[in-house]
């Protein structure tokens, strides 16, 4: 989350007053996240987040996140519910942007300086839950940051790559080639969340208490969700891979959804590419982000020892599968 538009008391107090929330009594900027505006809203009803979708969140797809929600809140899956105006209607327009509110969940983000073997079961678990919950889900959404878009995305930063570290440009070129070049093709696929990231799920004590921020959300490789979180929550950081937190991870989820051998098989270049992925779009984040944006830009040298991790990994026995 993070705040790239301001908005004026007078338009928040017109948009809410199309719900049956009760009045505005304070609405604070949420510095954390990247991808959109995202406000704290306390009204006389309770705790709400309103967010408005900046320019990487395209309006078409809107109805699939939300519906996604929707439909996963039905599931029973802890997850935010967007709220619906007198008009029955989720998605609204503040300060020249789509806007929606949904509820507040309790708990707070993980921290990702201490993740711990115990929650990394919670997490596999939690994302083996969402591909099941998920599966008949009516609407789909192309992962628009999957393998074939990152030369798009890294193609203007070419020229900037090296500033941040030499040889930057030519690693991820080379990394580049060798994952065009070994991609899996047939794996099962369904919903993923793509970005279970430690901020985007919330803990209260030991308890996981809900997943946020699904605007990455699409149709892809089961599998890609896995490789996501074996970044996020697997390693210190210092780069250091944590096997006993992968080992965790991946019993939690085959708890509940077994891989296959193909899906084995896979995850070590899966693990991989979504360590690039990462780096590309923090890469672009480093360059792009407006200076007086309210939002902390995230460093995409962090994803390097990852990486570098990964290119040593000949199967998955490495990341506690056996």
């Amino acid at each position: 989350m993070a705040v790239y538009t301001r908005i004026t008391d007078n338009d928040l107090g017109d948009f809410v007053a199309r719900y049956d929330i009760g009045g505005v009594k304070s609405c604070t900027g949420i510095v954390q996240g990247v991808e959109n505006s995202n406000y704290m809203l306390r009204t006389g009803r309770g705790n709400f987040i309103l967010t408005l979708y900046e320019k990487r969140v395209r309006v078409d797809d809107l109805p699939f996140y939300l519906g996604l929600l929707s439909y996963l809140a039905a599931q029973g899956f802890p997850c935010p519910i967007p709220i619906a105006d007198r008009d029955a209607a989720i998605i609204g327009t503040l300060a020249g942007r789509p806007a929606a509110i949904v509820s507040f969940l309790e708990g707070r983000g993980a921290d990702c300086r201490k993740t711990t073997p115990e929650r990394c079961a919670a997490i596999g678990n939690i994302c083996a839950r969402l591909h099941r919950d998920a599966d008949g889900f009516g609407l789909t959404r192309p992962n628009d940051l999957a393998l074939p878009h990152w030369r798009h995305l890294f193609d203007p930063l070419v020229v900037n790559a090296d500033s941040l570290k030499a040889g930057l440009s030519n690693f991820i070129e080379n990394e580049l080639s060798f994952l065009e070049a070994h991609w899996p093709e047939a794996l099962p696929a369904g919903v993923v969340h793509a970005d279970l990231f430690p901020d985007n799920v919330f803990f209260k004590g030991p308890d996981l208490t809900g997943v946020i921020d699904f605007y990455f959300a699409c149709n892809d490789f089961l599998a890609w969700d896995l490789a996501v979180c074996i970044n996020a929550w697997c390693f210190s950081p210092d780069g250091s891979f944590l096997a006993q937190n992968a080992r965790s991870l991946l019993k939690g989820y085959q708890d509940t959804r077994q891989l296959l051998p193909a899906e084995r098989t896979a995850l070590p270049i899966m693990s991989r590419g979504a360590a690039l992925r990462f780096m590309l779009t923090r890469l672009h984040d480093w360059f792009h982000t407006p200076d007086d944006a309210l939002t902390n830009r995230k460093n995409p040298l962090d994803l390097l020892p990852l990486i570098q991790f990964h290119r040593t990994v000949s199967d998955s026995n490495a990341y506690g599968l056996n």
